[in-house]
């Protein structure tokens, strides 16, 4: 098997390759009085549980993106995992912040203290406890103070594209890729 030069593109290719759910980090945004201007968002699919005990989890968030100053200042994150029905929140937060249409109407939640994306799967409210910085991302590992579980199907991530499972055939799964 040959193989090809790593180079940021064929790095990302091959990481396309691997399935992930889709995450909301959320972390507070600096004044504002309504709660979606008092929240900053990314969607990320770069997270990791870490430990049981104590509940670690890691997220790891890239120098150039505007949550990163936030969770280094703030010391704070939360992590909503989507339902396959949130797409629009998901891209939502794939824009930049000077993109994003504030009537969106994203729905926030309180959990501990946090905002989280109301209706998501599950919902972690996040300390950091440790940062380490490889190359041009920081990963931020964090105790979980807080959880809050919802229900519904996962929304995926597979070659730069939302999806969800589709029902198969003696109950196999198969991702589907809708309006694609």
């Amino acid at each position: 098997m040959t193989g090809e030069a790593v180079n940021a593109d064929s790095f990302r290719r091959a990481w396309s390759c691997f399935g992930t759910g889709v995450t909301v980090i959320t972390t507070p945004e600096p004044g504002g009085s309504n709660p979606g201007a008092r929240v900053h968002g990314m969607t990320a699919n770069g997270v990791v549980s870490v430990s049981l005990e104590p509940p670690l989890a890691l997220v790891s968030v890239g120098h150039n993106r505007n949550s990163y100053p936030l969770i280094k200042a703030n010391g704070r994150f939360a992590i909503s995992i989507l339902s396959a029905d949130q797409e629009a929140v998901a891209r939502h937060f794939t824009k930049p912040p000077e993109e994003r249409d504030p009537d969106d109407g994203i729905p926030f939640a309180e959990l501990g203290e946090s905002l989280v994306i109301d209706g998501a799967l599950a919902a972690m409210d996040c300390r950091v406890v440790a940062e380490h910085e490889e190359g041009d991302h920081t990963l931020f590992i964090a105790e979980v103070e807080h959880v809050r579980l919802g229900k519904g199907e996962p929304m995926l991530w597979y070659q730069g594209r939302f999806g969800r499972f589709a029902a198969g055939q003696a109950g196999d799964h198969a991702i589907s890729h809708p309006g694609k």
